[in-house]
């Protein structure tokens, strides 16, 4: 059996909020009100890969958040684990909405465990951002 390699060392917190950072800077599309690149998002998955993505502010709430354009990323190098993450604007990091807590849970419920930067130097998991999270799995069980 192979030996399994060892996982990379993690960046520091401030080199990690950079690569987010450095994907911000908004544009208009087809009109002034339809944007892309507001929020940047860095994911950091439990093999140390970082993955990044900007969100996409469309007419009819049919836009995305950075963090699922990372997430995306991420999978089409199929992995789900997520170790860290963080989202920013331009003045500052900003916490994941719900949809993207759940979408994280339901991609991989290892995901609760995963460490999401806050404002002012915090950090806190997806378990406690999102105690009751729904999870499709479970939901399924109760019926059979």
């Amino acid at each position: 059996m192979a030996a399994r390699s060892p996982k990379p060392a993690r960046i520091d917190r401030d080199a990690f909020v950079a690569q987010a950072r450095a994907l911000v800077g908004e544009f208009s599309l087809t009109k002034a009100s339809l944007t892309a690149g507001a929020v940047g998002a860095a994911i950091e998955t439990d093999a140390g890969r970082i993955y990044t993505g900007i969100n996409l502010d469309l007419a009819c709430g049919i836009g995305f958040c950075a963090e699922h354009s990372a997430v995306a990323e991420m999978l089409k190098f199929r992995e789900t684990v997520v170790r860290r993450m963080v989202a920013v604007n331009a003045e500052r990091i900003v916490a994941p909405c719900g949809r993207c807590r759940e979408m994280l849970v339901q991609v991989d419920p290892r995901n609760l465990d995963c460490e999401v930067l806050m404002p002012d130097g915090d950090s806190a998991t997806i378990r406690e951002l999102l105690p009751k999270a729904w999870l499709e799995q479970l939901l399924v069980q109760k019926r059979a």
